[in-house]
């Protein structure tokens, strides 16, 4: 994205963590082993598939939390944003005096401190009469993720943190390109973090009847699968994505092409009127104007070559985005690709995990076919560019669009 006197927003920097790993290198390997990552669990009695962290992941959230005594009673999602945050920061090569007042701090989730929430309000239930743990109200805070990380790696800029459900990681970066561009802030923290992982979680997706029946499968989540009748095949992983963005004008762009991941290119949003449980319409109507005013605003003109489906795997989501693509690209379609039958769908964390999956496709010109028949087919191209899309509850819709350094 080209800004006033020649700056662009670029991605310097990023972090992640999930059942894929704790690395860019870790993830991109198990990319390439093009395996799902999602175990059957029991919750509450019944065996549902979920992608949760790798031991050596969790030994990573085991030694953030002993690292300091005000860790001690963080939820797993600060914990995982915590840890993205300083990856992201190292491999940016921001430094202390770098990062200041004029360095902001946005990240998203979709339910926020999940676990801690439900392990007190259950104490609670169980005891209304005992003293209720002093810490309950600010280590269960939305808030708590964002402030939290802006301390821990010296952002004394505007930290934010929010929910709009599964669109949640695309509009953090929204809002730091925002700040960036009014001239309030030179680089952002952005991303989301997520830990769905529970009981309660759990059994609203059965509820909305969307997870998938499949446990045992080699594929229990299958999005745009062409299997017949279709399926809902939705199932919850945890996981975190976040990316230090910052301002780069053309000259130190050419300078700069090593240490740039991704420079964003456009973003575009939509809203529709809930009209079902779940807020999508046949057409895809929010995701249809936030692709169009993506591709409306590009700063270059060359094509998107590859789209990252939100598609959860559900029967009605799947079929309302590709219905949007095909009214958006017309017959020339992109190449369409997804990570939620790898690990998932992680809520607000999603669109972050999908970014971190679009950066390492840009950098390895290659992605991961899907492994079973879809409903549409595939034609190989370079992969210059590509858009990330997310929707969620309450009719929202955004996509991304970034593109690989020229040279």
């Amino acid at each position: 994205m080209v800004l006033k006197n020649n700056y662009h927003i670029t991605i310097t920097g990023m972090g992640s963590i999930s059942s894929l790993g704790y690395s860019s290198d870790e993830v991109w390997q198990a990319y390439l082993l093009r395996e799902s990552f999602l175990k059957s669990e029991p919750f509450d009695n019944e065996n549902f598939s979920v992608a949760r962290l790798s031991k050596a992941s969790e030994d990573i959230l085991k030694a953030l939390r002993i690292e300091e005594a005000a860790h001690r009673y963080l939820d797993r999602t600060v914990l995982m944003a915590m840890h993205c945050a300083r990856e992201a920061v190292e491999q940016a090569g921001w430094t202390r005096s770098d990062i200041g007042y004029r360095t902001g701090v946005n990240i998203g989730s979709s339910r926020g401190a999940t676990a801690l929430l439900e392990e007190l309000h259950a104490a609670y239930l169980r005891n209304p009469s005992n003293r209720i743990f002093p810490l309950t109200s600010p280590m269960t805070t939305l808030g708590n993720i964002s402030s939290s990380v802006a301390r821990d790696i010296g952002a004394a800029g505007p930290e934010i943190s929010h929910s709009v459900t599964c669109s949640t990681a695309l509009h953090a970066v929204f809002n730091g390109i925002a700040w960036m561009k009014a001239g309030f802030a030179d680089r952002f923290i952005v991303g989301g973090a997520e830990a769905p992982l529970t009981g309660f979680t759990v059994a609203q997706m059965k509820a909305l009847r969307i997870y998938t029946n499949d446990s045992d499968a080699e594929y229990p989540s299958r999005p745009c699968s062409s299997e017949r009748p279709p399926v809902s095949t939705m199932a919850l992983g945890e996981g975190a994505a976040l990316f230090a963005m910052e301002k780069i004008t053309d000259e130190e762009l050419g300078d700069s092409k090593d240490r740039v991941l991704g420079i964003v290119d456009s973003f575009g949003y939509g809203l529709e009127a809930p009209e079902t449980a779940t807020s999508i319409s046949e057409e895809g109507a929010a995701l249809a104007s936030a692709m169009n005013m993506a591709l409306d605003n590009m700063a270059s003109h060359n094509p998107v070559d590859l789209v990252i489906l939100h598609a959860p795997g559900t029967i009605k989501g799947d079929c309302s985005e590709l219905n949007a693509i095909k009214s958006v690209f017309g017959s020339e379609l992109p190449i369409l690709a997804s990570n939620k039958w790898f690990i998932g769908h992680t809520f607000g964390a999603s669109a972050a995990l999908s970014l971190e999956y679009a950066l390492l496709m840009l950098d390895n010109d290659d992605y991961a076919e899907f492994p079973y028949p879809v409903v549409f087919k595939n034609s190989r191209r370079p992969i210059r560019k590509i858009m990330i899309n997310a929707a969620g509850f309450g009719g929202n819709a955004a996509s991304l669009i970034v593109s690989k350094p020229a040279g």
